[in-house]
């Protein structure tokens, strides 16, 4: 019921929706007797609508869960494991092609690396089908194909296909995994995901060493970086106000240990 609800409630109440919706709201009001009210709220969305397009005030919203967690040192000691959280495959072209990668590929080329840097790891891929009404193949099916034609091993690969959001990646993980004490594993997801990520992990009682990638920002914030269309600035607005979303709700209902975690 949670992933439903949220899948809804993120689409209607998601910043660029309330902003063209007030847009159009204010537009059809202008052409009534609630004229005046219209032209104020004009004069409100519109400037809204092109400043969150196009200055990097999203960047500025990203950058503190980015640099949140620094990634782990894996020059000492051995890691049992390497999970990579799913959410880089795009499965529209399954039938069409090898895997599908979105921005989010380096979940998958930094996972191949560490694979080759440690040797020993085993690769554990966790992720469904996240779509609402579609019937998708889950990420895993694209996941394995992908590893395999890497290089990874296939007897190193285990993979997780029943989750649909983070809080199964780490539920479903760990009963898969059973990870031992003492035994170190490294969480590959995206920099901005990681905090939430992280989260649910602990309260599944997984402990695991951040490896964050995907990254959105640079070291050091740049104020003059404008976007080149209103779609784009909107777009990276949106998802970092799903994640701080996400965040809130996660913690509300008890799917993560902290409102945000860190290190």
């Amino acid at each position: 019921m949670f992933f439903y609800a949220a899948k809804i409630l993120w689409f209607l109440a998601q910043p660029s929706t309330l902003a063209i919706g007030a847009v159009v709201v204010a537009a059809i009001l202008c052409a009534t007797s609630w004229c005046r009210l219209g032209r104020r709220t004009l004069m409100v969305a519109v400037p809204v609508l092109v400043i969150g397009g196009i200055t990097p005030v999203g960047d500025l919203l990203i950058a503190p869960l980015e640099n949140r967690f620094p990634r782990a040192d894996v020059s000492r000691g051995d890691f049992a494991g390497i999970i990579v959280l799913g959410g880089a495959e795009d499965n529209r072209g399954a039938s069409r092609e090898l895997a599908g990668l979105n921005e989010a590929g380096e979940r998958f080329t930094e996972a191949v690396a560490l694979a080759r840097q440690l040797p020993n790891a085993r690769v554990v891929f966790t992720g469904g089908s996240a779509a609402l009404f579609a019937e998708e193949p889950p990420e895993a099916e694209a996941a394995s194909r992908l590893l395999k034609a890497l290089g990874v091993a296939e007897d190193r690969i285990t993979l997780e296909s029943a989750s649909r959001d983070t809080y199964e990646n780490a539920v479903f993980t760990t009963r898969l995994v059973k990870p031992a004490a003492g035994e170190r594993w490294l969480l590959i997801t995206s920099a901005w995901h990681m905090p939430r990520a992280i989260g649910c992990f602990r309260k599944a009682g997984f402990p695991v060493e951040p490896w964050p990638v995907d990254f959105r920002t640079g070291l050091q914030f740049q104020p003059l970086r404008f976007h080149s269309a209103l779609t784009e600035g909107w777009r990276r607005f949106d998802f970092v106000m799903r994640e701080y979303a996400g965040l809130l709700a996660y913690y509300v209902s008890g799917r993560a240990t902290a409102l945000f975690p860190g290190p």
